[in-house]
């Protein structure tokens, strides 16, 4: 499968310019909420129920709008079923799938430093 990749100009990709859109949507995917519910859907179809389950602490208000803002960036696909009452899916796309890689390599990287992490916090705080 060959990934179609759009071509914006220079600035729009520049995370060092206050109005470009790179930093609009890393922005928007680099909270804490977006990466729990790329890490929860990973390759899986989710209901809203569901991932609502999977994600301890997220408010009702949280899930629904980071999953709006995933689907306007293109990285959640929203899949309505006509029923009653309706169902609706929500799994990761191409693009998404490939922002998990980098959302799993953060994981892993709490879970090597997590110790690390305390053991400095605690240090400061004293």
């Amino acid at each position: 499968m060959v990934t179609k990749q759009f071509k914006g100009s220079p600035e729009d990709a520049d995370l060092t310019r206050a109005d470009s859109l790179a930093r609009e949507i890393f922005s928007d995917v680099a909270n804490k909420w977006a990466f729990l519910i790329i890490e929860a859907l990973g390759d899986r179809t989710l209901r809203f129920s569901e991932l609502r389950n999977e994600i301890e602490g997220i408010s009702h208000k949280m899930l629904t709008q980071n999953l709006r803002m995933m689907e306007r960036n293109g990285l959640v696909e929203r899949d309505v079923h006509p029923t009653v009452p309706p169902r609706v899916e929500y799994t990761l796309t191409e693009p998404g799938r490939a922002l998990r890689a980098v959302v799993d390599g953060m994981c892993g990287w709490t879970r090597q430093y997590i110790g690390h992490l305390e053991a400095s916090r605690r240090r400061f705080d004293t």
